[in-house]
């Protein structure tokens, strides 16, 4: 498929009184239009981890919002992380970028809590605006293991002197993302870096955003908002995944939306949805083909 003409506009708006930036993917030229997707990343990464799906979904017509997450990215550290980084807050976020946007309704594609911010928009704020949602390796409720994982590494962020050293890293830590070209770990690098006032480098976001497990440490649970989820979900689950347990996703398929759930091979936490299978999937599942 050839995506060349597609090239994305870096924006930047006031939401909640803080500056979001995110990548805007318009609809490839000569295409017919569909419903616009907000594409949400994970914990410490950012907007640009959508990128192969955006370049996917827009040549094929849709209008493509990936956003940073406050304190991550470009977008701007809160002031406030006692009170800003947990999931009501990003729903706010999210409700205002998708109101100054005029998107009035949408699809949401989210990683890990960007997959949770989109289960608390389409059961709360956004709720009849949110047409279809897919949850990317990320449920109602999340192993405990795989939480103290991710705070052992997100909480205290490890530096480097070299990029070249921190895309090391990342390959080792992100490897439970599946199939990477080594084009694609640079853009993950480098799209994800930023330098410290002593030369070295590190991940791209604010240590702080961690204080939701402790200040919000319900913020996870839930089941309650799923319950009220009344569009189609889609659950993709990597095989291999810590996070999203097998027992899970079986009570995902009985309740609430009744999600319909995919494992990904040779995936764990979470799919990077950058492989044709997986951007197939996702596709055929927004235009409705179950």
């Amino acid at each position: 498929m050839n995506t060349s003409a597609v090239v994305p506009q870096s924006r930047y708006l006031a939401c909640e009184g803080r500056e979001i930036h995110f990548m805007d993917w318009a609809p490839a030229p000569g295409v017919a239009e569909s419903v616009p997707v907000i594409a949400w990343h994970g914990l410490a990464r950012t907007g640009r981890d959508m990128d192969a799906l955006a370049a996917h979904l827009s040549a094929l017509g849709h209008r493509v919002i990936c956003p940073d997450t406050i304190g991550r990215g470009f977008s701007q550290w809160s002031p406030k992380p006692e009170t800003e980084y947990c999931l009501d807050f990003y729903a706010r976020i999210a409700t205002a970028l998708v109101d100054q946007l005029r998107i009035e309704r949408f699809e949401w594609v989210g990683t890990s809590m960007g997959g949770a911010i989109g289960m608390v928009c389409a059961a709360g704020p956004l709720q009849g605006r949110i047409q279809r949602l897919v949850l990317n390796d990320i449920g109602p409720q999340i192993a405990d293991a795989a939480i103290e994982r991710i705070r052992s590494y997100a909480g205290n962020p490890a530096s480097f002197d070299t990029v070249g050293e921190l895309e090391q890293y990342f390959r080792s830590i992100y490897k439970p993302y599946g199939f990477l070209t080594d084009a694609q770990w640079t853009l993950l690098t480098e799209s994800s870096t930023r330098r410290l006032p002593n030369g070295r480098v590190t991940p791209h976001y604010d240590p702080a955003m961690v204080m939701q497990f402790t200040q919000h440490p319900d913020d996870y649970e839930l089941w309650d908002a799923y319950d009220r989820i009344d569009v189609p979900v889609l659950c993709l689950r990597g095989a291999d995944s810590d996070l999203l347990l097998a027992d899970t996703v079986e009570a995902m398929r009985d309740r609430g939306p009744r999600a319909l759930v995919v494992t990904i091979a040779g995936c764990g936490h979470a799919p990077a949805l950058n492989v044709p299978e997986q951007l197939d999937l996702v596709h055929r599942f927004l235009a409705g083909v179950h």
